[in-house]
């Protein structure tokens, strides 16, 4: 194995219509996929965050992660326990880190992570570090819209982010209904 090679665990889930690729480090969750991507997509898609890496499937390894996404997906978890392992610039983890503030169920413009990050110019660099997230859903990149309230661009894909927005927002309505009873 080259000196700067990374191993990478891999598997591929199964929820509703949706197959998507996760991948992990020894470290924790780096990568999910988009939905219905190939094989050679998540791949390629994989190398831009590690160049040099060595792929490994293993679905017992990323099964905690698994079962934490289908749960978030089902509507049955708000929040994601598993670690983490990503890496950008600085500018692109400070807005990452940002994105995990927006509470479930709620949403924010891109101009709000601009001001969160206080570079309330840099709202088109924002908008690239959204787009750049390695890791949807955990990093929840998709409670991201337009500042008129407009869907906007999402790796996920429109119909991806329009679910998850709809299950949390549903989710929110159950539970504020569960609290006035």
């Amino acid at each position: 194995m080259k000196h700067n090679e990374k191993t990478i665990e891999w598997a591929s889930m199964q929820e509703g219509k949706w197959s998507l690729y996760m991948a992990k480090t020894e470290k924790g969750l780096c990568y999910i996929g988009s939905p219905n991507q190939s094989y050679d997509e998540f791949e390629d898609s994989l190398k831009k965050y590690f160049p040099s890496l060595k792929l490994s499937e293993n679905k017992d390894s990323l099964l905690p992660y698994i079962n934490e996404l289908q749960e978030f997906l089902r509507g049955n978890k708000q929040a994601f326990s598993m670690p983490l392992d990503v890496k950008g610039t600085p500018f692109q983890e400070e807005v990452w880190e940002a994105l995990t503030r927006i509470p479930y169920g709620k949403t924010a413009s891109y101009s709000d992570i601009a001001e969160i990050i206080q570079r309330p110019l840099a709202v088109r660099a924002a908008g690239k570090a959204i787009g750049a997230n390695p890791v949807l859903i955990a990093i929840p990149c998709h409670r991201v819209i337009g500042k008129n309230g407009a869907m906007t661009g999402y790796r996920g894909g429109i119909e991806m982010k329009t679910f998850l927005l709809q299950l949390e927002k549903q989710n929110m309505s159950a539970a504020s209904i569960l609290e006035g009873s």
